[in-house]
């Protein structure tokens, strides 16, 4: 592959990935990435700080996409509704990727360093939407928000490794996602 071509952080991405899937990530090194992404060394610490972070390089828009979902104003009956649809509207960026959600997420169930980052990643998307959330008056936002996420983190699994949940013949985490905050609310809940 030649240097000059485009998209070099993707590239590095999908060379990461392929790379780490082969021969385990503490055998891949940032040189070994670069080189089967077509690129220097040099360029892939221009994009990344280091080789796990290039695992993580959507986690940012992913953040976005579920913290502009937020309304203006949010009361603290609909707060775990309006979670939901915030994380709805991340689902919905995943559905795009879901072959390379459910190879990267077996990447990092491989390793502890990755397992760790991920970790971080989820807990500074918490952090951001319970801030956003305790800034539009919600009282327990931190509760809220991190039950919405561990609802997330379930049906994230589900989803990757097609297993139960959502809707059958629908295999779109948003669908995945809806069923099982439905699934949640029935057990804090239950329906007479």
């Amino acid at each position: 592959m030649a240097r000059w071509e485009p998209d070099a952080r993707g590239r590095l991405v999908l060379a990461a990935l392929d790379l780490y899937a082969e021969r385990g990530f503490d055998a891949a090194t940032a040189a070994d990435v670069a080189e089967r992404a077509g690129v220097t060394e040099r360029t892939f610490f221009r994009y990344f700080p280091d080789k796990r972070e290039v695992l993580f390089d959507a986690s940012g828009s992913l953040d976005a996409a579920v913290v502009g979902a937020v309304p203006g104003t949010v009361d603290a009956a609909s707060a775990l509704r309006t979670v939901r649809t915030a994380l709805l509207a991340g689902a919905a960026l995943l559905d795009e990727r879901r072959e390379f959600a459910a190879r990267r997420a077996a990447v990092i169930a491989a390793h502890p360093a990755l397992q760790e980052r991920e970790l971080l990643k989820m807990s500074r998307l918490g952090a951001e939407l319970t801030a956003v959330l305790s800034e539009r008056g919600v009282a327990d936002a931190a509760l809220v928000v991190e039950t919405g996420v561990a609802v997330f983190r379930v049906a994230f699994d589900e989803w990757v490794a097609g297993t139960a949940g959502g809707v059958p013949g629908d295999d779109r985490l948003v669908t995945r996602l809806d069923a099982a905050f439905d699934r949640f609310e029935a057990l804090v809940v239950p329906r007479p």
